[in-house]
């Protein structure tokens, strides 16, 4: 399993990877002292799985760990209080420091155990919609965005509104690694669709003109998507 460290603390780092060093089957893949190098760091390293310091300037581990596509995550924090929201954006462990290596060990193991059960998705772009007693399919990479309708989920195909009672998370867990971001909690856009990021009017603009709001939360996943730091 290879595992990315990341830490604002070189202390806290370097006894990680000690750690993972005395662990049978696990690799440092890389170590990031910040949430915008762990998203990069991410994308071009692919590691199985993250430790995720909570506590970091700028973009803090919550936001790392609700961003698309990022790899199980195991919270390596000296805070107690964040363990809801932790869990809340699917931790797999949260382990308070001093980390002990038997906690980590039962961690990775976790991480490990949930992946040889879940079966892969060869298609994860193909939603099926039903209308009636009619079954749709449709190409997610061709929609633009995701909205929270009540209970349903919203989207357009060839101008028609379409529902689905998939929920934006799990659209969000599925279509994350295909360049889909979510802007606030109720709204996935697809990246490629972003034509102009409004930083005055926290928005972004889609091909179709659509503006999409992002919130405070969301700002940071977006501009790294986007490359904006």
């Amino acid at each position: 399993m290879r595992i990315l460290v990341v830490d604002d603390e070189p202390i806290a780092r370097a006894r990680l990877v000690r750690l993972l060093g005395r662990i049978e089957g696990a690799e440092v893949a890389g170590e990031a002292s910040t949430g915008a190098e762990a998203l990069e760091l991410v994308d071009r390293l692919r590691p199985d799985a993250l430790l995720l310091d909570i506590d970091m300037p700028g973009l803090d581990g919550l936001a790392v760990a609700e961003r698309p596509g990022i790899p199980p995550v195991i919270f390596t924090t000296a805070h107690q209080q964040f363990a809801l929201e932790a869990f809340e954006a699917n931790a797999y462990d949260y382990l308070l420091k001093p980390v002990a290596k038997e906690r980590l060990e039962r961690g990775l193991a976790r991480v490990a155990a949930r992946a040889a059960v879940a079966p892969a998705d060869p298609e994860p772009w193909r939603l099926v919609v039903s209308d009636g007693a009619l079954k749709r399919f449709v190409d997610a990479r061709a929609i633009d965005a995701f909205t929270s309708d009540q209970k349903y989920v919203a989207f357009r195909v060839d101008g028609e509104e379409v529902l689905t009672r998939e929920s934006l998370d799990a659209l969000e867990a599925r279509l994350g690694p295909l360049g889909f971001v979510r802007a606030n909690r109720g709204a996935l856009v697809r990246r490629e669709a972003i034509t102009a990021y409004d930083t005055a009017a926290g928005e972004v603009v889609l091909s179709g003109g659509d503006r999409v709001p992002v919130s405070r939360r969301a700002a940071p996943a977006v501009r790294a998507a986007l490359g904006l730091g």
